[in-house]
């Protein structure tokens, strides 16, 4: 049996600051934000993946361990000397892992979540 069709995916973030949070993936990163529901506002990664920042509120909490939001692009180095020039600085260059056949690197966004910024390598990956 199938699953019934997934459209679109979305992962949420919590933030205290959801003004500075904002101005992060709209400006530094350059999203476009699509939805603003108040405490909660929405980003396009990409044709079907979006992110979402939301206010801290009960029961949902800033916990950034663990959490790794990638962004999939076959121009890594651009996105790292991009980030650069906004003044975010990276967790080093972008490298290639050759357990996971992947060129990348990591930066983090202004409550500590993990964004890395990454070629898949593998044939395989479905583009």
């Amino acid at each position: 049996m199938t699953h019934p069709s997934i459209n679109q995916s979305l992962v949420w973030v919590y933030t205290a600051d959801i003004d500075g949070t904002c101005k992060f993936y709209a400006d530094t990163l350059g999203l476009e934000q699509v939805l603003d529901q108040g405490g909660c506002r929405i980003f396009r990664m990409g044709p079907t993946g979006f992110i979402g920042v939301c206010f801290a509120r009960p029961g949902r909490f800033v916990e950034p361990k663990g959490v790794v939001i990638t962004f999939v692009s076959d121009d890594v180095d651009g996105w790292h000397a991009h980030l650069l020039a906004k003044g975010v600085m990276p967790d080093g260059p972008p490298k290639y892992s050759e357990a996971f056949n992947v060129y990348a690197f990591f930066a983090r966004d202004p409550n500590g979540y993990l964004l890395e910024f990454q070629r898949f390598m593998d044939p395989v990956w479905p583009v």
